[in-house]
């Protein structure tokens, strides 16, 4: 009962929220609205630790949960659907998802709903609605790096919901240093299901769309700006989907 995980979260506090808003959310996912998956059967195949998800952001929250309930019902074997039994079942407890610290402190339920896994980091380039620069946080990396070492790490390159944007070269870094296996997920209908925190449901009967690709066959050595042209066309957000989707 009283199990930690790597930064020192007891076990059975996290199962209870994942519990609780895994009930919350898969009404939402699976009853109001259409689950369309794709692809999850690769997530059977992949090691227990040093993975890296990464993925187009359209909401907060919502996607974040809607791949969580995608990761426990595939390992329980229910690949390409979301079920209720895997979720409350907790089929792992060291996977992550990383997210602005300004997100997670800006009310009692993100901070509530950061206790199933979130890796809280400052934001390099945007505080407070305003345009900044500041160095990466070492200590904002280290965890990054200790939760792949212990499982599985859900990131959003682009850091912001808006679609087509660039994605930041931090993931890149992450990629390069650590050499994580590098899976690319990309999503669609949450922007228009859910608001933009993704708490409240803006429409019903929406079709909430997950494709989880192969790994990404990536050069570690190779530079960072070409690392992450990989990842951002894979995750379908480079320039030349921007321009598709305007014809």
């Amino acid at each position: 009962m009283f199990k930690r995980d790597t930064f020192g979260q007891l076990i059975f506090l996290r199962k209870l929220v994942i519990r609780v808003f895994g009930i919350i959310t898969y009404v939402r996912f699976n009853k109001k609205n259409v689950a369309k998956i794709k692809g999850a059967k690769i997530i059977q195949h992949l090691p227990k630790n040093n993975v890296l998800f990464v993925s187009n952001h359209q909401t907060y929250f919502a996607d974040a949960a809607f791949m969580f309930h995608v990761l426990h019902s595939a390992l329980d074997n229910h690949p390409n659907e979301i079920r209720l039994s895997s979720i409350l079942k907790c089929m792992i407890t060291n996977l992550y998802f990383v997210a602005a610290v300004e997100t997670m402190n800006s009310g009692i339920l993100p901070k509530i709903l950061g206790l199933a896994g979130a890796i809280s980091i400052k934001r390099t380039w945007r505080e407070a609605g305003k345009e900044i620069k500041r160095e990466v946080s070492s200590k904002d990396t280290n965890n990054i790096e200790k939760a792949l070492n212990s499982g599985w790490v859900i990131t959003f390159p682009q850091g912001t919901t808006k679609p087509f944007a660039d994605g930041r070269k931090g993931t890149a870094h992450i990629i390069k240093n650590y050499k994580p296996v590098v899976v690319p997920i990309v999503i669609n209908g949450f922007r228009r299901a859910f608001d933009k925190k993704g708490m409240f449901l803006k429409k019903k009967g929406t079709e909430l769309q997950i494709e989880i690709k192969d790994p990404i066959d990536i050069d570690y050595d190779d530079n960072v700006d070409n690392i992450l042209y990989k990842v951002m066309d894979s995750i379908e957000q480079s320039k030349k989907f921007e321009w598709r989707s305007n014809h």
